[in-house]
Formats: structure tokens, sequence, C-alpha cells
């Protein structure tokens, strides 16, 4: 539940962890930080640009229990920003 931090659905690989990142710096590089007019107080205009791309929220279905989650799917919480507390909502819906 931050502007700067993404949940997604993907695979925990490392390599692809590093994929992340470098793809995301390519439409919303960090530096120069002057580029973008939302800095100023703040250094972190790249990281709301992130999350736009990333998105901010993932629906799973659950069916006996359990997550309807394919071999290597998990949930991912990224912080672009993390300069800041955080939290994470849950919400349960259904039946």
């Amino acid at each position: 539940m931050n502007i700067t931090a993404s949940v997604f659905i993907n695979d925990d690989e490392s390599g692809l962890h590093q994929d992340y990142e470098v793809w995301l710096e390519k439409p919303a590089v960090e530096k120069p930080y002057s580029q973008y007019r939302h800095n100023g107080y703040e250094d972190n205009a790249d990281a709301h640009l992130k999350r736009t791309i990333m998105g901010r929220e993932s629906v799973v279905a659950i069916t006996k229990g359990k997550l309807d989650f394919g071999t290597w799917e998990q949930i991912f919480y990224y912080e672009f920003d993390g300069k800041r507390t955080k939290r994470v909502l849950i919400k349960i819906i259904g039946e």
C-alpha cells in the first residue's frame, strides 16, 4: 500500500529479478533526477513510473484453501523507492 511499490505474480528466479531491474530502468531511468518535474523535495519520480508499469495489486483464486498457481508462480512485493515504512493489505473475498 504505497505509491512506489508493486505486487505482482511471476517466477522466483534470481536472473529474472535482475532482468526486471534492468528492464525497468529503460522506460524509467533513475538519474539524472533533474529530468523529472516531480523530483524536488523527493528524488523518486522513477519509482512512481516503475510502479505504474508493474501495477499495484494481484488477484489470485483460492481453491480448497490453496492458491491457484502454476508450478513456478509466486506473489512478489517490489519496492522501487525503499525510503519509508510500508504495509501490505491482503483481502480475501469469497464464499
